[in-house]
This record gives C-alpha cells, structure tokens and sequence, in this order.
C-alpha cells in the first residue's frame, strides 16, 4: 500500500506551503571556503523554518546523482559520499550523517505514477558532494531526513519541469525540494583560473552576461526563452559545456509552478567562473525571499 501524506507525518497547512529551491553548490570546496554562498546558505535554513516551519524531509535532485529514470535512494540513513578527486584532503574527513526518509519514495512514486514516470527504490543511501556540501550550512545538525533522486540528465529541460510539477503536491505536504548545481559551471576555466590560488579573480563577462540573462527571463517567467537556454542563452556553451549542473534548476522550478515568478535569493561567484546563485519558486518563494534577502 502507498504512503500517504498522513502516514508521513507531513504538514497538510497550505498557508506553509514550501518553496522548492535550486542551490548552486559550485565546487566541494564550498565545504571548507564558504565565502558569500556558504554565509548565505547558513541564513537559509532558519529564514525557511523561522518562516514555514522546519520541514519534514528534504527531496534532493543533484547534478551528481544520475540515472536513466528517476530512482530514489531510499535508506534508512545517509552518509556523505566523496564523488570528488584532487581536492584538499580535509574534505574526505568530513561527515554529514543524515537520517533518510524510505517512506517518502513510496510517496513519491505515487505522484509519478500519473504522468507515467516509473520511480526506481534502492534501497540504499548516500548524499553527493551536491547535496551535502549544500545541506551542511542549511541544516547543520543534519537532522531532516533527506531522499536524494536520481534523474536523468538527458531530459530536455521542459521534461525535468514536467518532472518537478509532478512532485509540487509534496510542497504543501511540509517536503523541502531541492535541486542543486551551479548557475555557471565551466570547470575548465576554473581550472585556468587557479582554484587553489588565493586571490579571487573578478567575475568573467561571459559568466555575468548569462546569470543576468537567466535572472531576467526568470523574472518575467518566460519559459520558452528559458526552457531553450543552449540556443538563446548569450554564451550558454560556454558557461554549460554539459548542462547537468544547471538542469536541477527546471526541476525546482517545474515544482514552484508556472504560474509564480522565481526569486533569485543570492548572487555571487566564485573562481570567476561558477556561479553561485540559489533560486525560490513557486506562490511562496516571495515570502522566504522577505525573510532571508539581506
């Protein structure tokens, strides 16, 4: 028998409605070089509890969690994985142990269902440097119970906000969902640029030309502009080499609903290249934006 909201413990009150939310994690060194994400990030979680209440679990769609169908990793507990190479070996010390939420797959199986979409259950665990880089500033006891779900990166855009609109009930259901990449994501260039140097470069034209094209046709909610980024984008390629990092995004967003305009809650960047913005959407996105935009 399928999970029901009730048999989750979930928070049916409409007027706490969840935004869904597309954080860009940038690169794992977000973990130890916060910088002005990471400072945001910290605001994040209580902004969300102190103006919804805390959520009861965290639906997690990375751009390092990759299947062929959607596929929710539905254990009982999470540790971090350390999907990453030739980076400063604190990383690999560090935890994030998260309880995971093996009922809410059975949930959102139940609102696939409808469009067609099979949901695969493994039931197995752990968070990508994706999720958990992001979640240890948002929820740093890591005490909300997390389901990542794995998708395909070889959806269009409008597919993986079809995707989303499928799990926007969860929204109202006290379920937090979260994308995460990164708004700009060319590592080559990040590379050329010295990620380990300590100076900050200033950002590229190419990476703030396409942030702000992306915040405009955001705010005037044109989707057929945004669902058609690689074509109409100004250096789309360029900040996109692989789109996996900025299709979570549509996801989020297909979530929020077409109908409400997206928040740009942050903006800032690292490396001169990755972008690091975070995004709300759907009819409450405009309420956590009051709250938590300084």
């Amino acid at each position: 028998m399928n999970a029901t909201a009730g048999d989750l413990g979930l928070n049916n009150g409409m007027s706490n409605t969840l935004p869904s939310l597309f954080i860009s994690h940038g690169s794992p060194m977000i973990a130890l070089e916060p910088g002005a994400a990471g400072a945001f990030l910290e605001r994040l979680g209580p902004a969300i509890d102190a103006t919804f209440g805390r959520p009861k679990a965290i639906v997690a769609l990375s751009a390092h969690t990759l299947t062929r169908e959607p596929a929710a990793l539905a254990a009982a507990r999470h540790e971090a994985v350390y999907d990453f190479g030739g980076f400063d070996q604190r990383l690999y010390a560090m935890r994030y142990d998260a309880p995971g939420a093996p009922a809410l797959a059975d949930r959102v199986s139940e609102l696939l269902a409808p469009a067609g979409v099979p949901l695969h259950r493994l039931d197995r665990g752990g968070l990508d440097h994706g999720i958990w880089t992001a979640l240890k500033y948002v929820y740093p006891q890591a005490d909300v119970p997390v389901l990542p779900l794995g998708w395909s990166p070889q959806a269009t855009p409008a597919a993986l906000f079809a995707l989303g609109q499928a799990l926007a009930p969860l929204a109202a259901e006290g379920v937090l969902i979260i994308g995460t990449g990164s708004i700009t994501h060319n590592l080559r260039k990040v590379a050329m640029a010295g990620m380990h140097r300590q100076s900050t470069p200033p950002e590229a034209p190419q990476s703030a030309a396409f942030r702000t094209w992306f915040a405009e046709h955001s705010a005037t909610r044109d989707w057929p502009a945004l669902f058609d980024y690689r074509a109409r984008a100004p250096h789309a390629v360029d900040m996109h080499p692989s789109d996996e990092h900025l299709l979570p995004w549509y996801i989020a967003a297909g979530a929020g609903g077409r109908e409400a305009t997206p928040q740009r809650l942050h903006e800032s960047v690292t490396h001169g290249v990755l972008g690091m913005d975070t995004y709300a959407f759907g009819a409450s996105a405009g309420r956590l934006a009051a709250t938590v935009v300084a």
